[in-house]
């Protein structure tokens, strides 16, 4: 017994000796944070204004269809704002929501505009999108 103690001392000395240098002389990394991808910035709530501007220039709107666009609109921005705040950096759970926001905005339209104003809506959404988004590049 009084023989180990030595050789048990001379294990926890040199397991400390060599793993303290080891560590000295090795190039450790530090512990990264990983970057989190932000939240998705917010809509402006002057987008739905500006949308509803270029369709009632593109699809002739009267000032009734008009004001009920752009309550949808409205609508829409302040749910997708709200979707964006509460699923964060959950792209699938976001992507779902924004879907089915999408998806009734598009119902509400439907039954907002005649059938015509609908099918030139469908045909010149991309357009009306671009149009609208180089507005407001226009005024930054």
């Amino acid at each position: 017994m009084l023989s180990a103690r030595p050789l048990l001392f001379l294990a926890l000395f040199s397991t400390l000796t060599f793993s303290c240098a080891r560590r000295n002389k090795a190039n450790i990394p530090e512990a990264k944070s990983v970057a989190v991808a932000p939240a998705p910035a917010a809509v402006p709530k002057a987008a739905a204004r500006d949308l509803a501007d270029v369709m009632t220039d593109e699809l002739g709107l009267s000032a009734d269809q008009q004001t009920k666009v752009r309550s949808i609109l409205r609508s829409t921005v302040e749910q997708v704002n709200d979707a964006r705040q509460r699923f964060g950096t959950d792209k699938v759970a976001l992507n779902t929501e924004l879907r089915r926001i999408n998806t009734s905005a598009e119902s509400d339209l439907r039954t907002v505009l005649s059938a015509e104003q609908y099918k030139q809506y469908q045909t010149k959404k991309r357009a009306m999108q671009a149009q609208m988004q180089a507005k407001r590049a226009a005024v930054k």
